[in-house]
């Protein structure tokens, strides 16, 4: 049996990965700046699951989050916060504690694009993969496409307003958080691989297209109207540079995610349904 931590056991790719891991039969050590008092997953049971607390952004908690550790999964990030101080320099703390106590193996989740993206979270998370390489521990890296989940927070911010002012030609590859979580997992149990093969959602698609989906899934009739972005982010994103289309191996769809976060079905909206 191996016991595996993982940072950032609260956020979005933590809750799957936590879980998957406890029901493969590993012993799951979970990290977080506040441990929850009670799993927040109904099917995961309490006593499968090993709660500590660790900030990665000053170093709290982390010789005892990773002592008698044979495997960390990396998850902890913070895109909307001080990525500098979690992303890099917290992941540089981890890793130095990851070899002194005798890891095998660190597997990081990364995102797909983030050299050609010139993002400063995204530079941060090349950053990070660099120091994952360059340490002593041996090491998986998987990047993926962006989750459904952002894309939903994205378009949940904007559905605030009367009118949707967004970047609609941006083209993007969503993928479910829980099917990262799968290929994570088996990035975790077995041995270290270096780069594997990134994971992308089933679909690229414009932002406009997907936001047309999410309004008919909330039963909103608001208008969505482009937001033309200058610079080299923007562009980078209206090229597709964040998605892997030949990397199409997700399987759930943004239209059967929406079905299944908001109830009922939606139907597929296809580009000439979408504002340009």
């Amino acid at each position: 049996m191996t016991t595996i931590l993982v940072t950032g056991a609260t956020g979005t790719l933590g809750r799957p990965l936590r879980s998957r891991l406890a029901e493969a039969g590993e012993t799951v050590r979970a990290a977080s700046r506040s441990p929850p008092d009670e799993t927040d997953d109904a099917s995961e049971r309490r006593d499968a699951v090993e709660w500590v607390e660790l900030d990665l952004a000053d170093g709290t908690g982390l010789e005892r989050a990773v002592g008698g550790v044979d495997v960390v999964v990396h998850a902890a990030t913070a895109p909307q916060g001080d990525s500098e101080a979690v992303d890099v320099d917290g992941t540089e703390r981890l890793l130095d504690a990851a070899e002194s106590a005798g890891v095998d193996h660190v597997v990081y989740p990364s995102i797909v694009g983030i050299e050609a993206v010139p993002y400063s979270y995204y530079r941060h998370k090349l950053a990070a993969e660099r120091a994952v390489e360059a340490s002593e521990v041996p090491a998986t890296i998987l990047r993926a496409t962006q989750f459904h989940q952002f894309v939903d927070q994205i378009l949940g911010m904007a559905a605030r307003v009367p009118v949707w002012p967004l970047p609609t030609t941006f083209r993007v590859q969503p993928v479910d958080a829980g099917e990262v979580a799968d290929a994570l997992v088996d990035c975790a149990i077995g041995e270290p691989r270096g780069r594997v093969p990134p994971v992308g959602g089933p679909e690229v698609r414009t932002l406009g297209e997907l936001a047309v989906a999410y309004r008919e899934a909330r039963g909103l009739r608001r208008p969505i109207v482009r937001l033309p972005l200058p610079g080299a982010v923007a562009s980078a994103f209206r090229a597709g540079e964040a998605t892997c289309p030949d990397r199409a191996v997700g399987t759930v769809t943004w239209e059967e995610w929406l079905a299944a976060e908001y109830g009922g079905a939606t139907e597929s909206a296809r580009p000439d349904a979408a504002p340009s």
